[in-house]
């Protein structure tokens, strides 16, 4: 499948408990889909593209498709058990790893969203013209999406994805308008 072709829908945070269960936190707003006995889902990086299976890496053919077993609510994530996951130290290898499906199985975002790997590698300019930086990052933090912009300097700065501060998202010219009265960019 062509880059990008999948999607980000979760997160394996930590091993939870003994056999294998591990903690995901969500990034879809259909987890009941994406998450119910028998589905699958596919182990990723941040950027939306399948990984190698954690104990073989070395191997372009290792890419492992998990099936989910169960999955139960916890702490606003779940607790999932996969089949491919049978013990806790099987489990520590698959901690930090993102979750991905077929981006044809999702339903698409709205006029107004964007899904969260489209925005890595988009340019930030300001609203005055300024070119601030590129996406190279963003974490779900307990404020909200926040994006990491690191700049021609090499430094970065943490940018709230919120409508007081990113005014646009062009997904065609791949630009991340801000406002610049925020303060932010000084």
């Amino acid at each position: 499948m062509p880059e990008n072709a999948f999607a980000i829908i979760g997160r394996i945070r930590k091993p939870q408990g003994i056999r294998g269960d591990v903690t995901v936190e969500l990034l879809t707003e259909e987890p009941e889909r994406f998450f119910a006995p028998g589905s699958r889902v596919f182990a990723g990086t941040i950027d939306g593209n399948i990984a190698n299976h954690p104990a073989d890496r070395r191997n372009p053919l290792s890419r492992q498709e998990l099936r989910i077993e169960e999955a139960s609510p916890y702490r606003g994530g779940l607790v999932v058990k996969f089949d491919a996951i049978p013990d806790r130290t099987t489990a520590e290898m698959w901690r930090q790893r993102f979750l991905l499906v077929p981006s044809d199985e999702i339903t698409p975002p709205g006029d107004d969203e964007v899904f969260m790997h489209d925005l890595l590698g988009m340019h930030v300019r300001g609203d005055d013209g300024r070119e601030i930086g590129e996406v190279t990052g963003y974490y779900e933090l307990p404020q909200g999406l926040t994006l990491e912009v690191r700049g021609a300097s090499g430094s970065s700065v943490l940018v709230p994805y919120r409508p007081s501060v990113v005014r646009e998202v062009d997904l065609d010219a791949r630009v991340v308008l801000v406002d610049m009265s925020s303060g932010l960019f000084e």
